[in-house]
């Protein structure tokens, strides 16, 4: 009776697990599993790409005598791994590249360059869930969303090609990118769309060159309808991966096919990056997904929270997105630790649990100080009008009141001694005296420390 290949592979690990150290079992091969062993040919199921490469690299002869002794010499080893987690339709099965260069890609689709089927046939690499219908708009990212539904409503219009968007991390620029694609794909589904990112393309460009199929690669690029390419900046300093992408750029450009980029900075901003490709990323349009705005931040958070199946108090919802308010993937991780939480701790989510997680995972986003709330908070705590400041009036609880903004503004809004006097219709000489009359004061005077650490807090809040 044959042994079951699950059990040949629990040989391998058992082997593995007695010749290398524990820590480093439990990182390489305990999360690797064995899909099937058929005709000399064995394929494991692996995380991703970046653990081929580390476990041929740093295991490679202790594999090879370990297969060998359990499957026999004459044993073929293939990985197989989804280019996007928990989507079986992305896999990618691809043979050893130390005994061979065998790919095996799935059948009826390809995203390996070196190995094409029909032109037609091609895998997007696009994840599903990165719709223009789930994707969150505000005024912060309007202008890129609308010029990427008017690329994907018509591909054949190339009015913006190429599209360069560009944006800090976490703002959305990977999830529009592949909405276009995905829409293009609906209204066409033989129409050949690539989303890639500048790594896998260099690494793609490197595999290439080792094994003399640079034709082939650039053949295959250059037979994509749509390219859309991630996070470019990652071929700065690259030069022969950019001299290479500059043809491809050129021969889709010159065939009317639309190019999307995305980058963390501005095509100004690449130092590093050849001229010539930052002049043709110039070429079309170039826009910035900014920050989340408020209203942006809100509409995540709700649509995190609906996907999830949970409802967030509305004074959670406030109080999240007051404070996390650089990436979007940050408001939709905070959303699930939020749930983890609850659910660990079995107790309702509410404005409680939320600074609890929150303080754990982001800096705490004070409101900015500004000269209005200054002005509102002395007033409020010398119990007077906060027109009576801006006055010529000399009363003693009018003056230490004028004297107190003028300090506030300089210590927590920022603001020069000229621009705090133009407010106050006082000289610059004017301020500057009050600033240093109250920093003195306040080593001498106890209820002056107090009058300051009241009207902080009140601004600190």
């Amino acid at each position: 009776m044959t042994e079951p290949h699950s059990q040949m592979w629990e040989r391998c690990l058992e082997i593995f697990r007695d010749n290398i150290p524990a820590e480093q079992f439990d990182a390489w091969f305990r999360p690797v599993t064995s899909v099937s062993f058929s005709d000399g040919k064995l394929i494991l199921m692996v995380p991703s790409q970046f653990f081929i490469e580390q476990i041929e690299e740093r295991y490679f002869n202790l594999m090879r005598h370990t297969l060998h002794k359990v499957y026999g010499p004459d044993v073929k080893l293939y990985y197989h791994f989804n280019q996007i987690s928990n989507e079986p339709s992305t896999g990618v099965t691809m043979g050893s590249s130390k005994p061979s260069t065998a790919v095996a890609p799935k059948p009826g689709a390809t995203s390996n360059p070196f190995q094409q089927q029909e032109p037609q046939e091609i895998d997007s690499q696009l994840n599903p869930h990165y719709t223009f219908e789930n994707y969150c708009g505000s005024m912060s990212n309007r202008v890129a969303r609308s010029i990427g539904e008017a690329i994907a409503n018509d591909p054949k219009c190339k009015t913006f090609n190429p599209l360069f968007l560009f944006g800090a991390p976490g703002v959305g620029k990977t999830h529009l990118i592949q909405a276009i694609g995905i829409r293009i794909k609906e209204s066409n589904p033989r129409s050949r769309v690539l989303y890639i990112t500048a790594r896998l393309f260099e690494s793609q460009y490197t595999t290439a060159v080792r094994n003399g199929k640079i034709n082939d690669f650039i053949n295959f690029y250059q037979s994509i309808d749509t390219l859309i390419i991630d996070d470019i900046q990652d071929l700065i300093g690259k030069q022969s991966t950019q001299n290479t992408f500059f043809h491809i750029f050129n021969h889709l450009m010159h065939n009317q096919k639309q190019l999307i980029l995305a980058s963390d900075c501005a095509p100004s901003k690449m130092e590093g990056m050849e001229q010539r490709l930052v002049s043709r990323f110039n070429m079309g349009m170039t826009a910035e997904l900014e920050r989340p705005d408020y209203d942006l931040r809100k509409n995540v958070l709700s649509q995190k929270a609906e996907q999830d199946g949970v409802e967030l108090p509305s004074e959670v919802l406030d109080y999240i997105a007051e404070n996390v308010t650089e990436s979007i993937r940050e408001l939709e991780g905070i959303v699930v630790s939020l749930i983890a939480h609850a659910t660990v701790l079995n107790v309702d989510i509410s404005i409680d649990l939320a600074r609890k997680v929150l303080s754990n995972a982001v800096k705490i986003n004070r409101r900015q100080t500004n000269f209005e709330m200054i002005t509102q908070e002395v007033a409020s705590y010398y119990q007077i009008d906060p027109d009576q400041i801006f006055t010529k009036s000399r009363k003693r609880e009018i003056s230490d009141a004028r004297q107190m903004v003028m300090y506030m503004a300089k210590k927590h809004a920022k603001m020069p001694f000229t621009a705090i006097g133009t407010r106050l219709s006082r000289t610059h000489a004017t301020v500057l005296y009050a600033c240093k009359n109250i920093e003195e004061r306040l080593s001498l005077e106890k209820q002056l420390q107090i009058d300051v650490s009241k009207i902080e807090s009140a601004l600190m809040k």
